[in-house]
């Protein structure tokens, strides 16, 4: 099942305020109205009526409201009869309800137009009884409304402390959707933001099958706590739409749903701090004499050859590492259940068989961290470690590989650490004002970037070291006459040296060039 990344709109009821009611047909089996007749608009019967209002006054139009039952004796209208032709328009443009009207006093017939337009817009025209009270009609219809919703409002008192019960019993959504499922007889699902099914209860194919989960026969809820949007609550009823008295049950169970994420969410950090400190300790080599067996009870495999991969969210992202470290668990579940992961300050650890694919492994962590884009990170992998007290080293050659690999293809860049090559010897030298010094000495005014002649030039002197000096590949490489590059030979050895006869002075000036490739050296 997949959801539209945005929430949806839902209505929320306010305190105090009327949300429930009776429809038009309801309000005509009332005792008050037993003489009342329908005279128009018959296909508005289901009409909601949440109040009434009495019309008598010539203005009445900018005080009525949506879902109100209009009564009147048309005393306002018997100079200008000319104006019922448009009242029903102007009344179902306004939301109301249905229009009751008391024929005889000072409205005598209804134009035929006014029917009409009632019939074609759905729009109930009732005509009342003359010998029974507006005041009757209105503490009748008003007492069924208010006893409608004292009901509605017990139920889902009812069902919030059932949810609540639920909760402190130490139950979770599992739980709550069957609840939720059993009180409503409807298909109930719980999401997370991204549309994933978490728990559903009921005829669950209606929902997994369903395109989308808002709109039509869907009614959606937000699940939101502490600000933060968590996911929806998707109910479906099979033949029949969700009553507006079944949403404030659904809005409950979001509630509910809400503090279950979140004592699910204090829980999760509490065991991935723990989680965090024990692969950190086993890390750098103080995990004790029981790695292994304190692995297996956070379901870790660390007896088994196994390899390590670093993830470094890029420098120039500020963003925290739960994020990253949601991408990775979710990868690696796919890849190796017993591999281990966990999330540092910066970065974010997994240890998995030596067996997984790690490259791929990382492909799909970045799939996975998809909706963090544009931020990105990179990824270094370690050799094979054959047992627990060889994943300090391992560790180490992965966080070398990710840091070395970003200064040598950028941002978001993989790398094993087997791949380096003379980078992770440059790598060990921590002394970078001493390789800046080394690239200087060596390279002579091709080290700066500032003069355009000097860049192009090294990038001459790059392609020759690559091809062993041979002067007709170089120069096919880089689209030059066999004599341009002849000149650029010998302008290069006046500002380097005979380096074409030198074999040492070529080892120093590819290292040189190695240099200025790792970025941030």
């Amino acid at each position: 099942m997949t959801a539209d990344p945005s929430p949806p709109a839902m209505r929320l009821a306010s305190t105090g305020t009327i949300i429930h009611g009776v429809s038009v047909g309801e309000v005509l089996g009332v005792s008050t109205l037993a003489g009342a007749r329908l005279i128009g608009g018959k296909a508005g019967l289901d009409r909601i009526v949440q109040r009434l209002n009495v019309m008598e006054v010539p203005d009445i139009l900018a005080w009525v409201k949506p879902h109100e039952l209009l009564l009147t004796t048309g005393y306002p209208l018997r100079n200008t009869p000319q104006s019922l032709g448009r009242l029903v328009t102007d009344l179902d443009e306004r939301g109301l309800a249905a229009l009751g009207i008391k024929l005889g006093r000072y409205v005598d017939e209804l134009p035929a137009e006014m029917v009409e337009q009632a019939d074609r817009l759905g729009f109930p025209l009732i005509l009342l009884p003359n010998d029974v009270g507006f005041d009757d009609i209105l503490n009748q219809v008003l007492t069924d409304i208010l006893n409608r919703q004292a009901a509605l409002l017990a139920r889902t008192e009812e069902a919030h402390r059932a949810l609540v019960q639920i909760v402190l019993a130490g139950g979770g959504l599992r739980e709550v959707v069957a609840e939720v499922a059993g009180l409503l007889d409807v298909a109930v699902a719980v999401v997370d933001p991204a549309g994933h099914v978490l728990e559903a209860a009921g005829d669950t194919t209606v929902l997994r099958a369903s395109p989308a989960v808002s709109g039509g026969e869907y009614t959606v809820v937000p699940v939101v706590a502490g600000g933060h949007h968590h996911g929806r609550i998707v109910a479906h009823r099979p033949g029949g739409a969700i009553q507006d008295g079944d949403i404030g049950i659904l809005e409950r169970a979001a509630t509910v749903a809400a503090l279950v994420v979140t004592r699910q969410e204090a829980v999760a950090a509490v065991e991935s701090k723990y989680r965090a400190d024990f692969l950190r300790d086993v890390l750098t080599g103080r995990g004790g004499s029981r790695v292994a067996a304190r692995a297996r009870a956070f379901g870790w495999d660390l007896e088994r050859p196994v390899g390590v991969l670093v993830a470094e969210i890029d420098p120039e992202w500020d963003l925290p590492p739960d994020r990253l470290l949601a991408a990775w668990v979710t990868a690696l579940r796919r890849h190796d259940p017993r591999g281990a992961v966990a999330g540092f300050s910066h970065e974010v650890v997994a240890i998995v068989g030596s067996g997984v694919d790690m490259a791929r492994l990382a492909k799909d962590a970045v799939a996975a961290f998809a909706d963090c884009r544009p931020a990105t990170f990179s990824t270094g992998m370690s050799r094979t470690a054959q047992g627990a007290e060889l994943l300090p080293d391992a560790y180490g050659q992965a966080l070398k590989a990710a840091r070395v690999g970003r200064q040598l293809h950028g941002a978001g860049a993989v790398a094993h650490f087997d791949q380096l090559g003379v980078y992770r010897l440059l790598s060990l030298v921590n002394d970078t004002a001493e390789l800046h010094s080394f690239v200087r000495e060596t390279l002579g005014p091709l080290a700066l970037d500032e003069d355009a002649e000097n860049a192009d030039l090294r990038r001459t002197l790059q392609v020759l070291l690559e091809t062993n000096l041979n002067v007709a590949e170089t120069a096919r490489r880089l689209h030059f006459h066999y004599n341009t590059l002849r000149y650029r030979i010998g302008k290069l050895e006046r500002m380097l040296g005979n380096f074409t006869e030198d074999a040492h002075l070529r080892l120093n000036l590819t290292l040189a060039l190695h240099v200025l490739r790792m970025r941030g050296i």
